[in-house]
């Protein structure tokens, strides 16, 4: 039976007829023949109607998440100096420095500010800044801290950790 459909269709491309319209002469199997009635919808057509329409949904609302995603990191970006802002001490709130530069370290030093980092990509000064309290112990921690670097006893280190979790230290 299948070899019967397929001789079939062969056959169509021997057959050739005229266009009313355009008066070429063409195959049977080339012809694109047009219908000036209504044509009952198969379950294909209605299928293909479905996949489309739904394509046409899963676009906008592709294009709708993309706008939410950017009007959420707009929101959130111009949220961040407000909400750094109210997780500081009150003392550290009317401070100069652009909210973007401030990092939270909590422990001993409160926050560390590199000053010029988001506005000029270029550190001009990096401050310790943390609230004066009464504890003795953190106290004496947070003043060696402060001894060490007017003494210059630092250095810079760069720690390169690779796949299997090997740790090494490159110093410059």
């Amino acid at each position: 039976m299948a070899n019967d459909i397929l001789e079939l269709f062969q056959s169509f491309r021997t057959i050739l007829c005229l266009c009313p319209y355009c008066n070429q002469i063409q195959r049977l199997s080339d012809i694109n023949p047009r219908y000036g009635g209504r044509i009952k919808k198969t379950w294909l057509d209605i299928y293909e109607s479905r996949v489309k329409a739904l394509e046409k949904k899963v676009e906008a609302f592709e294009e709708k998440a993309e706008e939410l995603r950017q009007s959420a990191t707009e929101k959130g970006r111009k949220q961040v100096p407000d909400i750094l802002r109210r997780s500081m001490s009150i003392e550290f709130m009317n401070l100069s420095y652009n909210p973007y530069d401030i990092k939270a370290l909590m422990h001993p030093v409160d926050f560390i500010i590199f000053d010029g980092l988001h506005s000029a990509e270029n550190v001009k000064e990096i401050i310790f800044l943390s609230k004066k309290i009464s504890n003795n112990g953190l106290n004496k921690i947070r003043e060696s801290i402060r001894d060490a670097i007017r003494n210059g006893s630092y250095n810079w280190q760069v720690a390169r950790v690779d796949l299997e979790g090997k740790i090494t230290y490159h110093q410059k």
